[in-house]
């Protein structure tokens, strides 16, 4: 009978061990006894320990990303403003020692396509510069910072001691067993106790550590959102200025060199290469004519026009003039250029800078020499 009854406890035994393993896997209790270790508050504890430690673990990925991806970013962009800043320099080199003998007109365009690169690789690197202080250190900082370690610690030590008090829960389910078995041995009954008042004490320690360790771990969850979003927003906001910032020079930049692609493509006439080109009206008065309208190119030929736009001359041969001024056209020259005199000054302008009058008011006329 004693061997009959060995195997049964023994067969019990090894069926609430399955039963615990089987409780356990589903986030079950230990029975119907009052020892289960897994009540319903407990286990809800447990399920939002376990969604905080995934949630906070996935945003720390991320942020270990966003910040991975900016230092990408400022080594890539700190090379393209080494390469800027270098094209910047050969332009501004050539803006100041070019000699070309036709003009000064690409000598300007590079000076400015110097300084409008000099703006934008300064408007880069404020760019990076906001990246790194503002986006990439924050976000390592709270990778690496004590908030989100501490709570994990917190939550480590909490699924420790759960684990323990679940093997205490089988080792009271085992002494219980032995009890109702041995009719009332006072040495297992003590023993019984003992280790019921342990897991009571385990219990108790472990739903107060459980609440610890959700409260850090939603602080951390919250804090991670936050610093995260704003992160973000900081980034767009200093990447779309840089941007604006970067559009407004090309624009200004733009404008510039469309003026002087228009100037070198209508610049005056020239003289042939055995002379050079004439300085003054007198060096000038016999050459470049073109025949007039009326097929005449005879010096008597003049004719009056009206400025429609100003001109502001870039040699001694040009005539600088202001919309509204009447100049006497003395010379037109095949590439559309004209020379004339206007206020006692002469020299040569765009001819498409004037429309002909045929009549003038006494009063203008006045003002032409």
């Amino acid at each position: 009978m004693e061997a009959i009854r060995k195997q049964a406890t023994k067969l019990r035994e090894q069926v609430a061990r399955q039963q615990q393993a089987v409780f356990k896997q589903f986030g079950g209790g230990y029975g119907g006894s009052d020892n289960v270790v897994t009540d319903e508050a407990e286990l809800k504890l447990h399920q939002k320990l376990e969604k905080l430690y995934i949630s906070t673990r996935a945003a720390k990925h991320f942020q270990r990303d966003i910040v991975r991806g900016v230092e990408g970013y400022i080594v890539t962009g700190s090379k393209q403003v080494e390469i800027g800043t270098k094209l910047s320099e050969d332009s501004r080199k050539y803006g100041v020692e070019n000699t070309c003998t036709s003009g000064s007109t690409l000598s300007r365009a590079a000076k400015n396509f110097s300084r409008a690169r000099a703006h934008m690789e300064k408007e880069r690197g404020n760019l990076l510069k906001s990246f790194g202080t503002q986006v990439a250190e924050p976000l390592r900082a709270m990778v690496m910072g004590a908030p989100l370690e501490d709570a994990r610690h917190l939550t480590q030590r909490y699924d420790r001691m759960r684990q323990e008090a679940e093997a205490q829960a089988i080792e009271v389910s085992k002494r219980q067993a032995r009890v109702r078995e041995g009719v009332g041995n006072p040495d297992m009954i003590m023993k019984l106790e003992a280790a019921e008042s342990k897991l009571q004490d385990l219990k108790s320690n472990m739903a107060i550590l459980g609440r610890e360790a959700a409260s850090a771990m939603a602080a951390v969850e919250a804090q991670q959102q936050k610093m995260t979003i704003q992160r973000l927003i900081s980034m767009i906001e200093s990447e779309r200025a840089y941007h604006q910032n970067v559009l407004q020079i090309l624009d200004q930049l733009e404008s510039e060199m469309v003026s002087e692609r228009q100037r070198i493509e209508a610049a005056p006439p020239t003289a042939p290469v055995e002379t050079p080109p004439p300085p003054s009206y007198e060096e000038v008065n016999n050459a470049f004519t073109s025949p007039m309208p009326n097929g005449s190119n005879d010096e008597l030929d003049y004719f009056i026009g009206e400025m429609m736009h100003a001109f502001h001359a870039e040699s001694d041969t040009e005539l600088g003039l202001s919309v509204g001024d009447y100049v006497v056209i003395r010379k037109v020259s095949n590439n559309g250029w004209a020379e004339g005199e206007c206020k006692g000054k002469a020299g040569w302008f765009p001819l498409g800078y004037v429309e002909r009058r045929e009549r003038v008011l006494a009063s203008k006329v006045t003002n032409i020499f």
